[in-house]
């Protein structure tokens, strides 16, 4: 199913700054593209797509209830639906992939988590 959303734009920079990745956010998760997973864990596209495609075979998620097809419009003024990936997707990408990018990214989620767990458990 392709929409057209207007959502929130957030901008992910990494501890050390190096790193600048456009997040969307909306319905209380956040999306990416393939590319943008590809930036944020600095790896290429086909390491993420090959990912992704483990992950989907494997049963650990399923690809309805991943991807969301949003239709954007390229710096040619082109419109194209452009496949964007939840934040389970990106997680569960994020713990596969092999980067000094994804160690930080896997650091910071279980930082989260463990704070979450402290936190929840009061």
């Amino acid at each position: 199913m392709a929409s057209h959303i207007n959502t929130d734009i957030i901008f992910y920079s990494s501890p050390n700054g190096n790193i600048r990745v456009e997040v969307l956010y909306e319905n209380e998760t956040f999306w990416l593209t393939q590319k943008r997973m590809a930036e944020l864990f600095g790896v290429e596209v086909n390491t993420i797509n090959y990912h992704l495609k483990e992950i989907f075979k494997s049963g650990e998620l399923q690809e309805d209830r991943t991807i969301r097809k949003i239709r954007t419009t390229a710096e040619d003024g082109k419109k194209y639906l452009t496949s964007f990936y939840n934040l389970d997707a990106i997680i569960a990408v994020g713990y596969r992939v092999n980067s000094f990018q994804a160690t930080q990214f896997r650091i910071w989620a279980t930082a989260v988590l463990r704070e979450f767990g402290i936190k929840g458990s009061k």
